[in-house]
Formats: structure tokens, sequence, C-alpha cells
């Protein structure tokens, strides 16, 4: 391959579309990028958006990409894809979708009724596993769909995820890979192919084998480049399309995380913690580790469901002042955001966010609600949001320690990767939180430069993951942690944080009785 050989990912974020080029060394050298409405609401708690919307955007980020740079699409020597998790899609026999894609927002549920029949029934009363088992059958879009749309079920010739659509938009293959199965599929997490045919998750969906993608490993070919994708793209006929995983797998990869002594933590819509295993560790019981990009690896992971999200929340009920003056002055309001967060001291002087702000939340209880406590006459708007950051610090601090339990490994470094990431004041807070460096990647697009890494093995830019690893990421800037603020927040972790979900869940479940919310 010629030293000028480029990488175009795809990035199909929940808020953008991204047409990212990378080099064999993990530069990024163009990008474009499209954002998007993250879904629409024809009910309340459901998110959807339409498949051919993902797909045009998907072509408009490939034309502000080659506005914005002097490589050439004869350089791109391959493609790949990285989308968001979760989100499903309904086609036809023709390939065309039936109905709006089902985005991983959305809170619908499929109505339940009885335990599962037959000796799986028994055996998840035995391991008193029926309350899990319960919230995958309520949750699994597919059940809804066949309740509520029988006959949208009935024409479904294929289930695809976003990924799987996707890649199909791009070669006419029905085919995806084993790092972007994350969702309510009959998916093996351990052995990372489609569950065997007596396994228990093809009784509780209605979808069979033949509605599902052919699956290959992240790094293998997928297929070619048709024409017409080429043309949508701006890219030459019948390039290889490479496997890659999903945006947070890819995430990691392209944060450098190989091992469990690395925790990559994505300030993303939803926040997590990751560690990357070559055994199968379930980072809380009966919640299966997720498909690594690297093969044959995988991602035991700690969610905080609204993430940074909360952070956007904020902005949009709290901070218009910060964006107003942004945009008289030309800058960006990320500066002026870190500058409020900085007014307030480590801490901020009591305040204790507990951020489980979104319904019927898994860990660490259905019944869980969002909480701040400590409130006095001195606290305003900064202590808040500075609360919200502090607030998910200590629940991913949290994370990092059932991690290691889990693991029975020490984390000894933080890689801190996606949009919260580009915020001093976050970083600098996560680090004095943690006690450890936080280090942010060289590059901000660390999921499309994961998937670039998997590309660049599959194309023979380099000999292996390993390899490609190295050449291709490199830490940036550096966070160390105050031995002041540290202390400081060591104590309010262990004597309050570890406290408060304990001493409120009463609350929230009486909370939850009278009120009927979250159902």
């Amino acid at each position: 391959m010629a030293d000028d050989s480029l990488i175009l990912a795809i990035d199909n974020g929940t808020q953008s579309i991204r047409a990212l080029l990378f080099d064999k060394h993990g530069n990024l050298v163009g990008k474009g990028k499209q954002e998007i409405e993250p879904y629409f609401s024809e009910q309340p708690g459901w998110a959807e958006q339409h498949p051919e919307y993902f797909w045009q955007n998907l072509g408009l980020a490939c034309q502000a990409l080659w506005q914005s740079t002097s490589a050439k699409p004869e350089q791109v020597r391959g493609v790949t894809v990285t989308t968001q998790r979760g989100t499903v899609i309904n086609l036809d026999k023709d390939g065309n979708p039936l109905r709006p894609a089902i985005i991983w927002l959305d809170q619908r549920h499929a109505n339940v009724e009885g335990p599962v029949k037959g000796i799986w029934g028994a055996i998840f009363k035995l391991i008193r596993a029926e309350e899990p088992i319960k919230r995958f059958r309520e949750k699994a879009q597919a059940n809804w769909i066949i309740q509520n749309q029988p006959d949208i079920w009935a024409k479904t010739h294929k289930y695809l995820l976003l990924s799987g659509y996707l890649n199909y938009r791009l070669t006419g293959e029905y085919r995806d890979s084993t790092g972007s199965q994350v969702g309510y599929l009959p998916f093996d997490y351990k052995k990372h192919r489609w569950a065997s045919r007596h396994d228990f998750k093809w009784q509780i969906t209605p979808i069979t084998r033949s509605m599902l993608p052919d699956l290959v490993k992240p790094g293998e070919k997928l297929g070619e480049l048709l024409p017409e994708a080429a043309e949508h793209m701006g890219l030459p006929n019948g390039l290889p399309v490479i496997a890659a995983a999903s945006d947070k797998a890819c995430e990691i990869l392209g944060s450098g995380g190989l091992s469990p002594d690395t925790a990559c933590m994505s300030y993303g819509t939803t926040a997590t913690i990751n560690t990357t295993n070559h055994k199968y560790v379930e980072p809380t019981r009966l919640m299966p580790p997720y498909p690594s990009a690297l093969p044959g690896h995988y991602s035991s992971e700690v969610m905080i469901y609204r993430g940074f999200w909360m952070v956007s929340w904020f902005k949009q009920e709290f901070g218009l002042r910060e964006q107003r003056i942004a945009e008289q002055k030309g800058i960006e309001a990320e500066a002026l955001f870190d500058e409020l967060v900085n007014s307030v001291p480590p801490g901020s002087m009591g305040l204790m966010l507990q951020p489980y702000w979104s319904p019927g939340v898994r860990q660490p209880g259905p019944e869980a609600k969002g909480s701040i406590i400590g409130f006095g006459d001195v606290h305003t708007r900064a202590h808040i949001y500075r609360a919200i950051l502090e607030g998910l610090a200590y629940a991913l601090r949290e994370g990092k320690e059932r991690l290691e339990k889990r693991n029975g490994q020490t984390i000894r470094r933080l890689r801190v990767a996606g949009g919260g990431s580009q915020s001093d004041a976050a970083m600098q807070l996560t680090a004095d939180i943690f006690g450890l460096p936080a280090e942010r990647p060289h590059t901000y697009e660390t999921s499309g430069l994961g998937a670039a890494i998997d590309a660049s093995v599959g194309l023979g830019l380099h000999p292996d993951f390993k390899a490609a690893v190295k050449a291709m990421t490199r830490v940036g800037d550096v966070f160390e942690p105050s031995k002041e603020a540290s202390a400081l927040y060591d104590e309010l972790y262990s004597d309050v944080y570890l406290e408060m979900y304990n001493r409120l869940q009463p609350l929230y479940r009486k909370i939850r009785k009278i009120t009927g919310y979250p159902k």
C-alpha cells in the first residue's frame, strides 16, 4: 500500500454523522460533519428516525468532507462504519424499511405476561434471573412490534441494527460485524455469534435466524462498495468495506485500551467506563460484557444511561447566557462553561448529585431517580453545573471499583474520550475524583479512529491489531490529580456519595408507588 493510503470511517452517532479520513499513522486528514435530529416522537417515550434519513445525511457528511480536505477520493483504500448501539430497523424482501427505526433512547415496553415456559422458566427461577429476563422481554423492540404492529412484523424479511442497515446500503450484502451486536437480539455474547438454536433468546422474541445478517469479525471484509453507494459518497466503485464495531467499542480501541488495567471512559450522551479483556467478565451479574472492536475480546462496561445528556440539559435550561455571549464574541461556548465550573471549588460546597436521571435503569435499580442534596443559600447554577460533572465522575468511579473487583486487576490508567472530554475542567475534576492522571487521546474522533484501526488491519496497512494500535493511537493532554482536591473528593465519595442510594432508595420506591413514574 502506498504511503498516501487513507481510510474513510463513517461514524453515525446519536446527534451527528461524521465522515472521517485517517492515514495509517492515525492522523485525521479530513472531516465532514452533518448534524442530525436524534429522533422524533409520536408518543411520549418513543424515539424513532427514518432509516433513509441516516443514509441521506451520510451522503451530506461525505460532501462536507471532500470540501474540507485536499486529500483525494483515489487515496481511499477502504471504507468502514461505526454506529450508535441498539437502534433497530425492519426491512422488507426488497430491502426497503417497513417503519421508522426504533432508536436506542426509546422507552416503550412490550407487555409481558407470566414467566418463561418450560425448562428455561424453571432454570431462571432457580438462579433468580426472572427479573432480568422479564426486562429483556419488555425492552426487546421486536416483542413490541409483533404485539402492536403485527402486519409490519409479518412483512419483515430482515431485522437489522443501524450498522447492518448501513453496511447493506454500502454493499448490498446482509452482513454485519460481531463487534456491533449490542441490543435485545438472540446473540451469544460469550462466543460472539448468533445464539445456538436451543438458546432461550429464540423463545422470548419472535426473531428468526433468517431475519438476521451474517456476522464477520472486526477487521474482516463485509463486501465491496456498490456503484450507487460510491457515487453517494464521492468514492471510486468497488472499494472494500471492512467490519468495525459499535461506537463505544471503537472508542475504546481508538483510545488505545487493550487490557483490563486501562479504563476507557466515554463522556458522551451515555457515559461509560470500560475495560478490555480476553476473558468473559460480567461487570454486573447476568449483564454480559459487550463485544470488543478487538476480535475475540470483551468490553466489560458500566454505563450511566443519561451521562453527558445531563450537561446538554443544563445548557439548555440554564446556559442561555453563556451561549449568547459566545455567539456575540464568536467563541466556543465550552470555554465559558469551563469558567463556570472553575468559579466553584472542588466539592461544589457540599452540593452532591446522583446521576440516575433515567427511568427504569437496571443499575442500581429500576426505582432509582436522580437526586441533588446539600443545598444552601450560597449555591448558584454554577454549583449545580459542577455538581453534575462531579456526580457523573463519582458514578463512574464506582463503576471502576466494580470492574477492578470483577476483573481481579487494578486499573492504573484512565483514557477519557467523547464530547465531554473536550472540557479541561471536566478532565481535571475526573483526575481529582479518581486520583489518577486523566489522559485525553490525541484526537477527539476516537470512535472513528477505532473503526479505522479495524480497517487498517483488514486492508493490510498494519500486520495486526497490536501494531495498528501502537502506530495509530497516542496520548494527547494529561491532567494530573491535585492531592488536596483528591483528598476532599475521597471523603465526599466514601462518606456521602456511596451512602446516597441506600438512604434514598426507600423514598424512590414511595415516589414510584405514589406517582406511577417510572412505570
